[in-house]
């Protein structure tokens, strides 16, 4: 075990060891200045603590009358985090017990109550919500000790690492007795077993971050394990490890352990969650990588049989630690890093939405600092093969390799952004790394981490973000990438080359002629834009990292077909290619876009200026917010000549952002909620924009109407801000003008509804009328009332009657997601209060319960509901979770107004906090929409059909399993099966009948 430090107060040291309660958490617990804002800090600590037993509030009172800090910082937890928050008032009595206790022995005997109630127990449940309530005791204490400033960065850790072990081995060990007494396995013992559990990566480390996944690699040795009879070793033990992630990740209604991560073990897309030792081993021997050899500096047997574990390292050793220094590991180091970069994007510093972990001068900048050069001289000095980065970066310096200045900066810089990484984790429990957004709630997480206002946070941790880059900066990023290929790469017009189809074989290209053949033919200038004079040697230039970009996709052939046909498509190349050489990343950029978006690729090709946008460095930068949008693109309709320059330049804005917001999807960097919304806002940028210019033209013409209003509402996905790459706009136009006066008054005057008419067919042409630049979006008006029969525009009386009068159930479910997009301040006002009346209608739950079913089974009829990965159909899909939320909404809005919302996730969410539905449905629920969200973005970016998995490319299978936070792709699948069924049960059980109401949470 680490070591640990608890800090000590100068009080603390001037009275000695506490006795009794003096020596609990809550007497050494100290508020930092500015960690919350007092007027808000009683009211959410005595709503958290509302439910608390009589004797158990006494001595919470007890404890917060003699320890007024203690006081200041649960009511600050209580103000700046939701899960926190949530812990407290589930169990108060687990609160005053850590109040009472040492931290580190609180602890250290929470984990032995757990695994003396997994041992007693054969009841998968009991074990289960053992390992979760230590993981809880586990996130409230060490979250307080360390926001109390009472652990410091290495107990946290320690202490974060040490309960995620405990919960491992004895989920291991509660199979293995299960296994025994099924006659699966001959004995418990863990010596022996054949069967081990690594933790790699923080895990390994022992530097857990606070809502960290558990990074695992499961092995087996079938000489060793003692089977049972016909017990075939691979089979069982992948079994066991589905089991034990089970065990760990499930979310149940006491929460999870933790994710876990099985990623990191050999060809993670084609091997099972748990291999052989020897095929491990002639894994590593055949093709082990530089980064998997950094990996395995931080290894560690943690469950099952350890001395099989350690017998396993003792093996790779040769493997991670070379003998001669070892400088061509910086190379490949330096690739990685400038892999992130290049699909991560983040070039310069910035506040509001830096990744504190893999942005520039991020956490990841000073772990590759130092592992790189443990690669290089850790053959010769075994005192840098340490796992833990502090440890290494102080033997470093020791040993000469870096200044006792940078050992210095970059340990302080550690220590403080890892203590951001840990806040940003404890507002509600989330796997994140990203700072807010938005000013207001940077400003609050700024007082979370102490600091009185935002500019004093953000000083202090550009501070850090810039001494670690330049630190970082004259470390590598001056340093020349090694040749991406080994072997000969040569593309002679005559024939082929017989050392590069041997190269080809070795890359993975399954017909290496083809691929010759495909490659000659561009270096001879079939494809139009390769044919100018020099464009032969700078393709000359690029071809190898390219050929070498698409077989790391993993569908080589498939890749470079896509290359060639985006060469093919592409009117010129004099642009391109000096930048395709000139940047690498570039190369390995279009190689991910052409061999999983070809969609995406089309568009490159087609408008090959969009090329300017990838390479400008702020690119990947934040994502520009709806006035900077409206700013840009107006500055560019400013420039129009004319109606149809207006037009064009409106479409190539439009298709820029959309390949900025698709490639952060492709790299991961853009979780589909925000996906979602950048689509939605471009979209509601160009609306208005054009809506803007299409009125001003209109008014030359036909004048205006008197006391004119229009309204532009969005609907559908548009609506609830859930747009992918490929959506129509779903539009109602309302509006409104003087009965007295309805003729407009222009030189073409316009009759009342035929002057509105004629505006939203000018609109919908302005937005789906195809240019030299091509479409920006299919608009669909069958929202409207009366759908398809009615007029293309209504006027809001009319609207407010039809909805009270008319309005199917249907249509009032399809309101919950209207959002005005652009009025005036007043009309929007009406129509918005239009909207809210007939949401917060009275209505009978089982009769609107009822319609929504039938109307489901109807949807089911027409569309079918058996292909699990039609994600919006399917059963249990997005349908399913749309409607619950819909019928939440017009069943409760009356009661329950801040359930409103266009967002199906948000209404999920406010649903869960009012108590109208169960925490676990909520939880359940807001994932499962959550994962079929980020699926359905890849694969509307990715194909234009439907998905069949069998026929995709193992790039797009990987893409996808990523985007779900799986291992591989069969894992995905059977995630998502389960997730379906799961939705699909509360479906019915939700609008079976009016859900019983819940005690109502602030």
């Amino acid at each position: 075990m680490a070591a640990r430090r608890v800090s000590k107060t100068a009080d603390d040291e001037a009275n000695g060891p506490a006795k009794g309660p003096g020596n609990g958490l809550a007497a050494r617990l100290r508020r930092e200045p500015g960690f919350a804002v007092p007027s808000r800090l009683s009211a959410a600590l005595r709503d958290a603590l509302a439910d608390a037993p009589p004797q158990v509030r006494a001595r919470l009172d007890a404890q917060m009358a003699a320890y007024p800090q203690a006081r200041a910082v649960l009511a600050g937890v209580a103000a700046h985090s939701p899960f926190l928050t949530e812990l407290i008032r589930v169990d108060p009595a687990r609160l005053a017990r850590l109040l009472e206790s040492d931290p580190v022995e609180a602890l250290a005997a929470a984990r032995a109550a757990m695994a003396a109630e997994v041992m007693a127990s054969d009841d998968e449940a009991l074990a289960m919500a053992a390992l979760r309530r230590l993981r809880a005791e586990t996130a409230l204490a060490v979250a307080l000790a360390d926001i109390g400033g009472v652990f410091d960065l290495a107990a946290v850790t320690a202490e974060l690492t040490a309960t995620a072990d405990a919960c491992i081995a004895q989920a291991v060990d509660f199979l293995v007795r299960e296994a025994v007494a099924a006659r699966k396995l001959k004995k418990a013992a863990a010596t022996g077993l054949g069967y081990t559990v690594l933790a790699m990566g923080k895990h390994g480390a022992r530097e857990l971050n606070y809502s960290s996944d558990v990074d695992l690699i499961v092995l087996y040795d079938p000489d060793a394990a003692p089977l049972g009879k016909d017990v075939e070793a691979g089979p069982f033990f992948v079994r066991l490890t589905q089991r034990l992630v089970k065990l760990i990740q499930e979310r149940t209604g006491e929460g999870y352990v933790a994710r876990v991560d099985l990623r990191l073990r050999p060809d993670p897309a084609s091997t099972p969650a748990a291999l052989s030792v020897d095929a491990a081993l002639d894994y590593y021997e055949r093709e082990g990588a530089t980064w998997e050899r950094a990996a395995y500096i931080k290894a560690r047997p943690i469950a099952g049989d350890l001395e099989l574990g350690q017998g396993f390292l003792k093996h790779m050793m040769p493997f991670v630690w070379r003998r001669a220094l070892d400088y061509a590991a910086v190379a490949d180091v330096h690739a990685m890093k400038q892999d992130i970069h290049a699909f991560r994007g983040h070039g310069a510093i910035a506040v509001e939405g830096h990744n504190v972990k893999l942005g520039r001068g991020g956490i990841r900048e000073i772990e590759f600092f130092v592992q790189t050069q443990q690669l290089i001289a850790g053959g010769r000095d075994p005192r840098l093969r340490t796992p833990r980065t502090l440890e290494a970066l102080g033997v470093l310096a020791q040993a000469g390799w870096i200044g006792e200045a940078a050992r210095t900066e970059l340990d302080e810089a550690y220590h403080y952004l890892r203590r951001v990484e840990h806040r940003l984790q404890m507002v509600a429990d989330a796997q994140t790394h990203t700072l807010p957004e938005s000013a207001e709630t940077l400003a609050g997480f700024a007082r979370f981490m102490g600091y009185e206002d935002r500019e004093s946070f953000a000083a202090a941790l550009t501070e850090r973000l810039t001494r670690v880059q330049d630190h970082y900066s004259r470390l590598f990023e001056d340093a020349r990438p090694r040749a991406a290929v080994e072997g000969a790469l040569n593309f002679p017009r005559g024939k082929d080359d017989r050392e590069t189809l041997a190269t080809l074989h070795r890359l993975g290209y399954a017909d290496p002629k083809a691929a010759s053949a495909t490659v000659r033919a561009w270096l001879a200038g079939e494809p139009r834009a390769l044919r100018p004079p020099g464009v032969r040697e700078e393709m000359e230039a690029v071809v190898p990292l390219l050929v070498d970009a698409l077989a790391r996709g993993g569908a080589p052939d498939a890749g470079l077909n896509a290359a060639d046909r985006f060469f093919r498509a592409l009117p010129s190349a004099l642009r391109l290619l000096p930048a395709l050489r000139l940047n690498p990343d570039l190369v390995r950029l279009l190689a991910t876009i052409l061999g999983t978006a070809p969609r995406l690729g089309e568009m490159l090709a087609h408008r090959p200026t969009l090329i300017d946008a990838l390479l400008d460095p702020a690119f990947f930068g934040k994502l520009p917010d709806e006035p900077e949008l409206a700013a840009r693109l107006a500055a560019d309709l400013a420039l129009a000549e004319d109606e149809e320059d207006l037009l064009d330049r409106a479409r190539r804005f439009g298709q820029e952002q959309h390949v900025l917001i698709g490639v952060r999807i492709l790299s991961g960097t853009l979780p589909a909620a925000r996906a979602g919304e950048a689509f939605a806002r471009l979209a509601d940028v160009i609306i208005r924009a054009l809506g803007a210019a299409v009125t001003a033209r209109f008014r030359e013409a036909h004048g205006t109407v008197p006391g004119a209003e229009v309204a532009v509402l969005a609907m559908g996905k548009l609506g609830g801000r859930e747009m992918t790459a490929g959506s129509d706009l779903d539009l109602i136009v309302l509006y409104d003008f003087d009965a007295e006066h309805p003729e407009s008054d222009g030189p073409r005057p316009l009759y009342g509804a035929q002057y509105f008419a004629r505006l939203t067919q000018r609109l919908v042409s302005a937005l789906t009328t195809p240019t030299n630049a091509g479409q920006l979006y299919e608009v669909d008006l069958r929202l409207r009332p009366s759908g398809r029969a009615g007029p293309v525009a209504t006027s809001l009386p009319r609207f407010e009657t039809y909805q009270v009068e008319e309005a199917w159930t249907w249509e009032h479910m399809a309101l919950t997601r209207a959002r005005v997009v652009t009025a005036s301040p007043a009309f929007r006002g009406r129509v918005e209060d239009a909207i809210a009346k007939v949401l917060r209608r009275a209505r009978e739950p089982h009769r609107l319960a009822a319609d929504i079913v039938d109307m489901r089974g109807a949807i089911a009829d027409e569309k079918g509901d058996d292909d699990p990965w039609d994600l919006k159909y399917a059963r249990g899909g997005l349908i399913d979770i749309e409607f619950i939320a819909q019928y939440l909404v017009l069943a409760h809005a009356r009661q329950e107004p801040r359930i409103v919302d266009t967002s199906t996730l948000k209404v999920i969410g406010h649903a869960a906090q009012a108590g109208l539905i169960d925490v676990l449905d909520g939880h359940l629920l807001g994932d499962a929409c959550r994962l079929m969200h980020d699926l359905t973005q890849v694969l509307r970016l990715a194909l234009s059909g439907p998905f069949k998995p069998a026929e995709s490319s193992p790039a797009l299978r990987r893409l996808l399993a990523r985007a779900g936070a799986m291992p591989d792709f069969s894992t995905l699948e059977a995630h998502l099966f389960e997730t379906q069924s799961q939705v699909r049960a509360a479906f019915e059980r939700l609008l079976a009948a009016e859900p019983k109401r819940r005690r109502r949470r602030a």
